[in-house]
């Protein structure tokens, strides 16, 4: 009992520090599905079927919100929403304009190196 209120003091600061990162990765996560949704002309493909920017911008904070805690950090986000499907495990895809196709995952990654907070 009585190392009880110092595993209490260590909980709360464990929990206040995930806090912190948890903001900036909240941020992180954000600007990754902006970064989809406001890709012009490109194709989200998701088992198979080609999906408009805004629609795949959808799916992936419903799956966010599906997965709760299970995501912790802009990683957990790509490798647990945005990566393939759940149900199918194919892997989702990005078709530009140009033609050239990319993972979704290869995609964020980039993306996530590139943030700035």
């Amino acid at each position: 009992m009585r190392g009880l209120p110092w595993l209490l003091i260590l909980s709360i600061s464990a929990f206040a520090h995930a806090a912190d990162s948890t903001s900036l990765e909240g941020q992180k996560i954000a600007y990754l599905i902006a970064s989809i949704e406001t890709l012009q002309d490109a194709q989200f493909i998701r088992n198979g079927t080609a999906y408009n920017a805004k629609a795949a911008a959808d799916q992936l904070r419903l799956k966010l919100r599906m997965a709760g805690s299970r995501v912790l950090t802009a990683d957990d986000f790509i490798r647990l929403c945005a990566s393939a499907s759940s149900v199918s495990g194919i892997p989702y895809q990005i078709r530009f304009p140009d033609g050239r196709v990319v993972s979704s995952e290869a995609y964020l990654r980039q993306k996530l190196a590139e943030f700035k907070p």
